[in-house]
């Protein structure tokens, strides 16, 4: 090949290559707007789900019912979850969020399991209490159908519980906890910090609790857990 021919056909890729660099660069901001915008057209839309499961109920709540509150089209919502109980899936997933967030960290960064546990612990149990997930399980309490109540389950305690036990298991292999089972450990820490708090929400019993006195229901949970579980 001449070498002209050459040097053209390499400055020809050159310039391309920039153009894209600087294209992608440039729409970087547009992007990262679409982003925000959907995301707050995800919230709003949960809000509008949060509100007639309220006042209707998981049966008497529709996709176009939310649709229509959410001022979103109802084809948005099908394309967005697929049906109902994956919209409400994904309430449940972004309610757990945080929680899952935090044990996913501690056990990715090797924290001290009781150090992981104190610092989740206020996280998982205002979470627990807070006004999204007792709507929730108000009404999976009405729902005949079980649908909802297997949503909760899935999104909630069956993702939930596996990493609470991986921080009990590696607790159990330092020699920091003395118990039976990474289980049965999960589920002796889960009775000390819910307790029966949360049916108290949901049969109305029980008002919001401060975060005051979630963080030192917390701390005693902890506390006791540490006493009963001494290594």
């Amino acid at each position: 090949m001449h070498p002209d021919l050459s040097r053209n056909r390499t400055s020809m890729y050159a310039f391309t290559n920039s153009y894209i660099c600087v294209r992608l660069l440039s729409r970087q901001p547009e992007i990262a707007m679409r982003e925000d915008s959907k995301a707050e057209r995800h919230a709003e839309i949960e809000k509008a789900a949060y509100e007639l499961l309220r006042t209707k109920g998981y049966g008497g709540t529709s996709m176009l019912s939310i649709a229509k509150l959410a001022k979103a089209s109802n084809e948005t919502l099908y394309r967005w979850y697929g049906d109902k109980n994956g919209l409400f899936k994904t309430m449940v997933d972004s309610n757990a969020r945080t929680t899952k967030e935090a044990l996913q960290a501690a056990i990715r960064d090797g924290t001290d399991p009781v150090a992981a546990l104190r610092h989740v612990a206020p996280i998982l149990l205002s979470m627990l209490l807070g006004q999204q997930a007792i709507s929730l399980n108000r009404a999976a309490a009405a729902d005949e159908s079980g649908e909802l109540g297997r949503a909760i389950a899935a999104g909630g305690r069956d993702s939930v519980f596996p990493l609470i036990e991986t921080l009990m298991r590696r607790g159990q292999e330092s020699g920091a906890l003395a118990t039976p089972s990474a289980s049965t450990a999960t589920e002796w820490f889960l009775s000390l910090l819910i307790g029966d708090l949360q049916i108290r929400r949901i049969n109305r019993t029980l008002p919001l609790l401060s975060d005051a006195d979630v963080r030192a229901r917390a701390s005693a949970a902890i506390d006791a857990f540490r006493k009963l579980c001494a290594g």
